[in-house]
């Protein structure tokens, strides 16, 4: 019982700090908006990293593999 009591008391400390930062607990953001949120991160990293490069060795490869 002890055990319960103390998940209990954490899930409910956790739910007033949501509260009062104002912000929803994870899982609830639309994808969509977590798509748009993440897409600059991603293409300034493909940029910096030479990431298309990357992405086009990779697809060869793989195109050379299913065509055997």
């Amino acid at each position: 019982m002890a055990d319960t009591a103390a998940r209990t008391l954490i899930r409910t400390q956790g739910r007033r700090a949501f509260a009062a930062f104002g912000t929803r607990p994870s899982g609830t953001r639309h994808p969509l908006v977590a798509t748009l949120m993440v897409l600059p991160l991603a293409a300034l990293l493909a940029v910096a990293f030479g990431g298309w490069d990357a992405v086009v060795t990779q697809a060869s490869s793989v195109g050379v593999m299913l065509g055997r």
